[in-house]
């Protein structure tokens, strides 16, 4: 007998981090009133989009407890309250954690990761688990077993991967904030294709341990937000601080329009276009003259993604477990993995050095790059391939060749979202820092936003079912 589906009850939009946080310290909402909001937005977003595969009801409700002690005792820390959806690939004491993967359903971990801890010790509460592809090893976020997870924005398109279930639970409102992970893009390019903020800083700049490993050298943790600040807030609590102080006022901008072979389409490059057409009016921004600066790094990524990935599984599971459990692409990709051998992984390691040695040499006469984030907009449910210009490829790499050279390198890069186009879908703006210049990158990103959303509105708007 088929379940009825119940109707969804519309609730309001997370408030910003910030302004929820001023209002729990003045009385105007309680934790226990904004945290049920939370939770009842993850469950329409659950239905709706299958962004949430768990929503933490009991857990949630318990800290909320805590939390209004301490608000009624003075003794609030300071991310006291505040609701947050975590990737689920990285542990959560207590709660169901599948890492995307039929293989690990039931899987509860006995511990936080270090991230999830950092933020739980001050203040935060975990509502649920926000849908990821499978072992974050794809850009769809789609799932033959839990279903595709869809874009709030346009619910025939994916939100781009892998944290894909993060930025569609931001931009649906069910969440301010949340935690990702990112290998390859996995929180700038959902961000992109969502309208929201992604942020990965500098390549060990935050722990890893608690979060399943796709590929250890490339594995960055990540932020998701609705704008910069809520980014930055979560970022402050695992000490990357933004500086008070505004350290580039003149800063000089390297633009790069496109990263062979992929170019932009037609609306990303108008778009970005004119977002740097404003910027020029604030700082120096020039195109970057750096011929051949990209080339040969989205191959060495992905044979560095198949030798890692592959070692990671193949050392934890036998083959009669991934034949059982593990999604057909999964397994397909882990067959390649089988093909690649250590002169190729070597090989990638040394694109990678070149690469590295480039890119530190073009940024040091430029403080930050601009790119777009993705050169698309998000692509259809289900399509395999994507045509751009005369160029035609994978949806994979289309989506990730912009994004993946700074996993690579290990630079720090934030994806914002350009301004908002009427009846057009979401794109974004990558800003990239040098490595150790985290706080800088927020603290840049912050008056960008400000400079491409002056008088226009900060998040595309998104539908909800009625009741």
């Amino acid at each position: 007998m088929n379940a009825v589906r119940q109707p969804i009850r519309v609730v309001p939009r997370a408030p910003g981090l910030r302004r929820a946080l001023e209002a729990l310290a003045t009385g105007r909402i309680s934790v226990g009133g904004l945290v049920e909001q939370a939770l009842d937005a993850a469950e329409a977003g659950q239905r709706e989009l299958h962004a949430f595969p768990t929503i933490d009801w009991d857990g949630a409700l318990r800290a909320v407890v805590e939390s209004e002690r301490r608000y009624a005792q003075g003794r609030q820390r300071p991310l006291e309250g505040l609701a947050i959806g975590v990737k689920d690939l990285i542990d959560t004491r207590d709660i169901e954690t599948r890492y995307g993967s039929a293989a690990y359903l039931g899987h509860v971990p006995a511990a936080n990761a270090d991230v999830v801890q950092a933020l739980v010790d001050r203040g935060a509460i975990p509502i649920g688990k926000t849908a990821t592809h499978e072992f974050a090893w794809g850009v769809t976020t789609a799932s033959e077993v839990f279903g595709d997870t869809l874009n709030p924005l346009d619910r025939t398109r994916i939100p781009g991967g892998s944290s894909g279930g993060g930025a569609a639970a931001i931009a649906y409102g069910a969440v301010a904030a949340g935690l990702g992970t990112d290998t390859g893009g996995s929180v700038r390019i959902p961000a992109a294709l969502c309208g929201v903020v992604g942020f990965k800083p500098t390549f060990g700049a935050l722990s890893t341990r608690g979060i399943f490993p796709l590929a250890p050298t490339l594995d960055h943790p990540g932020l998701l937000g609705e704008t910069v600040d809520d980014v930055a807030i979560l970022a402050a609590a695992l000490g990357i601080e933004a500086p008070r102080d505004f350290e580039h006022p003149h800063a000089r901008m390297g633009v790069v329009r496109e990263v062979a072979p992929v170019p932009p389409s037609a609306e990303v490059a108008t778009a970005f276009d004119a977002a740097v057409a404003r910027l020029d009016e604030v700082f120096a921004c020039g195109a970057l003259d750096e011929p051949g600066l990209f080339d040969g790094v989205f191959e060495a990524f992905a044979h560095i993604v198949l030798t890692e990935g592959g070692a990671e599984h193949f050392r934890r599971n036998d083959a009669d477990r991934i034949a059982a459990h593990y999604g057909r692409e999964t397994i397909d990709r882990l067959e390649r993995a089988r093909t690649v051998t250590l002169g190729d992984y070597a090989r990638a390691l040394q694109v990678r050095r070149d690469f590295t040695a480039r890119l530190h040499c073009a940024m040091s006469v430029v403080d930050f790059l601009v790119l777009p984030t993705c050169p698309c907009t998000a692509p259809r449910v289900g399509q395999p391939s994507i045509d751009i210009g005369h160029w035609s490829g994978t949806v994979r790499e289309a989506l990730m060749t912009y994004t993946a050279p700074f996993n690579v390198a290990g630079f720090p890069a934030i994806s914002i979202p350009l301004a908002a186009r009427d009846g057009l879908l979401p794109a974004g703006m990558q800003i990239v820092a040098k490595p150790g210049r985290d706080g800088a990158l927020l603290q840049m990103a912050q008056r960008i936003e400000r400079l491409l959303h002056a008088g226009a509105s900060t998040h595309y708007p998104t539908t909800r079912s009625t009741p």
